[in-house]
Parts: structure tokens; C-alpha cells; sequence
């Protein structure tokens, strides 16, 4: 079995300039080119070219519209990196029915929750048909019990539906295309309606401004289908170009991730994308040893985004993977979400990654990004994200609704064709972050520079105390320094004070994995004094087991969550370890905030 080709001479590439999905698989199956599905240890077990994609999705869609489901009914998939998903996401396209790509168990507890959480996506979006992979059926039976959902069953199910005498009834221009299920990282997550025309605008600015699409491209991912960088930025965008995608699926990149770099390598991948976390592991995994041979060099566009970019992790993939062809300059730094189908702003390709160092002090205390050099000691550097997209506007107001001027911190709205219709069959959810005039408030914090958006955190995860304002990752990041700490250890949140005078309190979560008393109490120690060294808090330190650390469907940190569960006793302290706060005598003194 061969990979689908990269380039094709036979049919003219077309960027991104189709009015609908079954336009664009339309045109696409006329050419060679496809989707590939690896395992963990890089073989390739299927390949699904556009042209056979389209044969199945539309004889699938056939037999979706003789089962009797209505225009606009809801087909939720539990969204595996297989064949199957996309036969089914395009054939809802076909048959004027809208998908509903769910995320899969994240791991292997969490039973109760996941089935709990697969409920409420069955009855918020009022499927009346769902599918899912096999070996995941019984949790999607569970959860579906007793609700109104009259189809249920594995893709082979709904391949044997009857398809004979049926007429296509494709979505338009004008129609909505699937429900995007956010990653829930503050919130329980809610279906977002994304239109056809905001979908297809995403990927034109993605193909001609974001990335610069051009012949030659193929794509790699690892990236999760249920989340809108997987689904958008490398199933649905490469779709629209003709290009060929090379997958490996989410559960594999974790055990193996310098597998993803091998298929690079092996089959010249041009485009790939990562939150930062992945980029550590990878950096990580070949400082363990793990001997590669890779040519990285036709790896022109390294997209970061997703998750909070962290340079000195970027910095040390760039050290580790230059010997073998990688580019620092192909570092494309983005922004966007689910709600504005994906990609808000992009980095200039091939600039690599630009900071702002700024004075960590004067953004909490004042609300300015104040420039200063980046080995000061109050220095916070954050990755500028580039500009808006051609269309689409960005403006950072106040707690008023002000518009502010470049280098004031405040919440990050944004404007363009690609934003959402609103939060399905929620209308309430949808008034609070979208506007009658298309202006939707991202629940981002940051600034702007020469017109490029940089991102500071979450409003809803910002630590105020005593008036000043502490971003949870300034604590975590400096907490995962110390040794035998790694990425994604510590969560930082505050919770109402306990003391006498009943002030706000800040709590850290670190995952440890020693058992001996006095190596926990001396850890909790350094933890504290790094804290107080490095951002002047005080913080209550509270070791918990490995792996305890709630996530989003995405992978992203789940401080809410991570709250909720050390409110609600799930991580038991040991008596001798229930960290009373430092004596607030002692405490270092910080400038009150201004306004």
C-alpha cells in the first residue's frame, strides 16, 4: 500500500475558493491525492484518496436520507482518526444533515463522567442519530438511554442503511456545515453552529493569508478530529486545496511522539501544527535517548497554537531538531477558537517566532505592557501572534466596553466573516459573548502591537489577589522548572480565603511522584520559595498523584475543573501535608493595582 500522492499534474490546484464542503470534495475527487492513516509504529493501515472519499460519503448520505432523518437533523460521531468519521462527517455534507464530532474517552477512567458528558452533547444537540467506533459503542448506549436518539450503532451500521432511490440534497452556501464542540476549559463545553460561508472563508484566509498554501504542500497531523484545529486545520482546510494529509491518531503521538516527526520526514510533510506541549515531548523524548534519523528540512510551516505558546520550549525543539534539517524561522505562531471556525491572526510565515518582553509588574498592577529588556528580573515574555486575518478585525476594550490603544491589557474581541452563529439552540450562552453588531468577546486577555494580537491567559482563569492580578501560568511554569517536575504538572487557581480575615487564597496542584515524606515536604518547600522569588505569592502547595490533573477534549489544563475537584476533596491531603498558608507576616508586599 502506497501513501496518496503529495502533487498532482493533472488537476489544477484550487485555494480554497469553493462556496461549500460538497463543492470542494466535488472538485477534490478528481484528482489522486488523499488522506492516510498510520499506527503507532508508522505503517500505514488505510488510505482514503478524495475521489473514494466522495463515492463512499455519497452513497452513505443516500442511505441517511432513506433512514428518514430530516434536513438539519443532528448525527453525533465520536470522533476516532479513521476512515470511518470522515466518510460520515462528508456524508451528513451530501444528505443536508449537520455532524456533531464528539471527543473520545480521554483515557481509561472517568467512565461515569465521560458517559455523563456524552449525554449532555446527545441531548444539547439533539441528535437523532449517533455513531460511534468500535469498542465505544456501550458508552455511547449508555449514554443515549432513554433520550430520543432512533439511530444508533457502529459506521458499519450506517453503511447498510438502504440507499436505493434517493436524490442527494447537498448543504449550500447559505447553510449551516456541523457543530463544533468547544473544549469546555472553563466552562461545561457548548456546540458551537458554524455556517457553511464562515467555514469557507477560514480556510480561504487559512490557504492564501495564514499559511500561504501553495503546490508541493502535504500535511501531517496528530491532532484530535473532534477539536477544531484537527478538524478544521488539517481535515477539512486541506480538503479545500486537493492536499494530501498523512494522520497518526491523538492516543499514538502520545506513546510515540517522535512519530509524527518520522512521517514528516519520511513523506516530505510541509505543514504541521502542535500546541507546545507537543514540541516538548518530542525535545524531551530525544534527550531520553531515543536515537532518529529524520530530514525535517521540507518542514516549512511549524504552526503553534491551541494552548499558550511557551518560546523556551520552541527554543529548546529548535536546539534539539536543527542536526536533523529543522528551521527555527518555521515557527508560525497563531490564535483563534472553535467560535471563530479556527484561525483568528497568524505570524508571518517563515519570520519564526517574535516576543514581547515586558514588565511583569506594571500588566498587573496598571494594566501596560510595558517593554523591558527580557533578562530583567520582572520580565514576562509572551510570542506575538500576528495580525487578524484579511476581513476579520480585532479590537482589546476595558471592563466598559472602551477600545484601547496598543500595549493595554484588556479582553480580546474580534469581527469577521468567520465568526460563529451563535452557541446551537442556546440563545442565552450565545448574548453573552456575541453582539448584535458580529463583535464576539473571545474571553481572552491581551494586547495589541502595531495591530498584532498578543495573548496573555483566560479572563475567567485570572488570580486577583490584594488587588493585583497573577496569570496562573506565570506560577505553573515557574513551578515546573525545578527538577523532576515536567510540563503540565501544576495547576494554579484561587479559591475564598480560610484564614481569619478571610482572604482570597492561591492554590497550587503539582503532580508529584515521590513517596517519601521528607523529599514531599522539602518539594513543597522549593515550590513556595520559587514562587516568592519569582513572582512574590504566597501559595498553598498541594501534592497530588501523577496524572490527577483534569483536561479539556483538546488536552489543554482544566483549572476550573482542577479547582472544582480540590474543593470537592478529591485529592486527599495527608494531615501532615494540609498546607496551611505561609504566615501572612511574612508575606512579601506588592503594589496595589491600578485601574
Amino acid at each position: 500500500m502506497d501513501p496518496t500522492p503529495t502533487t498532482s499534474e493533472t488537476l489544477p490546484l484550487r485555494r480554497a475558493d469553493f462556496s461549500s464542503l460538497p463543492e470542494a470534495l466535488d472538485y477534490a475527487a478528481r484528482g489522486k491525492a488523499g488522506l492516510n492513516f498510520y499506527a503507532a509504529r508508522g505503517d500505514l493501515v488505510a488510505t482514503l484518496p478524495y475521489a473514494e472519499l466522495r463515492e463512499r460519503a455519497v452513497a452513505t448520505a443516500r442511505g441517511l436520507i432513506r433512514a428518514g432523518l430530516p434536513r438539519g437533523a443532528r448525527l453525533l460521531l465520536i470522533a476516532d482518526t479513521d476512515p470511518d468519521f470522515m466518510v460520515l462527517f462528508l456524508a451528513c455534507q451530501y444528505a443536508s444533515i449537520l455532524p456533531v464530532p464528539v471527543a473520545l474517552p480521554a483515557g481509561l477512567g472517568g467512565r461515569d463522567a465521560y458517559v455523563a458528558t456524552l449525554r449532555r452533547q446527545l441531548s444539547g444537540s439533539g441528535a437523532v442519530a449517533a455513531m460511534a467506533p468500535e469498542g465505544f459503542l456501550k458508552y455511547l448506549q449508555e449514554a443515549a438511554a432513554d433520550l430520543d436518539v432512533g439511530l444508533i450503532g457502529g459506521a458499519a451500521d450506517f453503511y447498510d442503511l438502504p440507499q436505493d432511490r434517493v436524490d442527494l440534497r447537498p448543504f449550500g452556501p447559505d447553510d449551516r456545515s456541523y457543530l463544533q464542540y468547544s473544549s469546555g476549559s472553563t466552562r461545561f463545553p457548548l456546540g458551537v453552529d458554524v455556517p457553511q460561508r464562515a467555514l469557507m472563508s477560514n480556510c480561504h484566509a487559512i490557504v492564501h493569508h495564514g499559511l500561504d498554501v501553495r503546490p508541493g504542500d502535504r500535511g501531517t497531523s496528530w491532532l484530535p478530529l473532534y477539536h477544531d484545529m484537527g478538524l478544521v486545520g488539517f481535515m477539512l482546510t486541506p480538503l479545500t486545496t486537493q492536499m494530501s494529509v498523512d494522520y497518526l491518531a491523538t492516543r499514538d503521538f502520545a506513546r510515540r511522539p517522535l512519530m509524527w516527526l518520522s512521517l514528516l520526514s519520511r513523506n516530505g510533510g510541509t505543514l504541521s501544527y502542535s500546541p507546545s506541549f507537543g514540541y516538548d515531548l518530542c525535545a524531551r523524548r530525544l534527550r531520553d535517548g531515543s536515537g532518529v534519523s529524520l530530514d525535517l528540512a521540507p518542514w516549512r510551516a511549524a504552526g503553534i497554537g491551541g494552548d499558550m505558546i511557551q518560546p523556551q520550549i520552541l527554543s529548546a525543539f529548535a536546539d534539539a531538531f536543527e542536526p536533523h534539517g529543522f528551521r527555527r524561522t518555521a515557527f508560525t505562531p497563531s490564535y483563534g477558537m472553535a467560535e471563530t471556525t479556527l484561525a483568528v491572526s497568524f505570524s508571518p510565515v517563515d519570520q519564526g517566532i517574535q516576543v514581547d518582553s515586558i514588565d511583569r509588574r506594571r500588566l498587573a498592577d496598571d494594566h501596560r505592557a510595558e517593554p523591558i529588556a527580557a533578562d530583567r528580573e520582572n520580565a514576562r515574555t509572551f510570542v506575538i501572534c500576528g495580525r487578524p486575518l484579511p476581513d476579520h478585525k480585532a479590537e482589546i476594550r476595558d471592563e466598559t466596553g472602551q477600545v484601547l490603544p496598543d500595549r493595554r491589557l484588556g479582553r480580546i474581541f474580534v469581527k469577521g466573516p468567520s465568526v460563529m452563529a451563535g452557541y446551537f439552540d442556546n440563545p442565552a450562552a450565545t448574548a453573552e459573548v456575541l453582539g448584535a453588531d458580529g463583535w464576539l468577546n473571545t474571553g481572552d486577555l491581551g494586547y495589541m502591537i502595531d495591530g498584532a494580537l498578543v495573548i496573555t491567559g483566560r479572563s475567567k482563569d485570572l488570580i486577583i489577589i490584594n488587588g493585583r492580578n497573577i496569570w496562573p501560568q506565570d506560577l505553573e511554569w515557574a513551578a515546573e522548572t525545578l527538577p523532576g517536575l515536567r510540563r503540565g504538572d501544576a495547576a494554579a487557581f484561587s479559591i475564598e480565603g480560610t484564614n481569619a480575615d478571610s482572604r482570597e487564597e492561591v492554590v497550587l496542584l503539582v503532580q508529584c511522584r515521590l513517596t517519601d515524606a521528607a523529599a514531599r515536604a522539602n518539594l513543597r518547600q522549593e515550590i513556595q520559595g520559587t514562587l516568592q522569588r519569582t513572582a512574590a505569592v504566597e501559595c498553598r502547595v498541594v501534592l497530588i498523584p501523577p496524572h490527577s490533573l483534569p483536561q479539556t477534549s483538546s488536552g489543554k489544563l482544566s483549572r476550573s475543573r482542577a479547582k472544582e475537584n480540590f474543593l470537592n476533596g478529591v485529592y486527599p491531603v495527608p494531615d501532615a501535608e494540609d498546607d496551611a498558608l505561609p504566615d501572612p507576616d511574612r508575606a512579601i508586599p506588592s503594589a496595589t493595582a491600578g485601574n
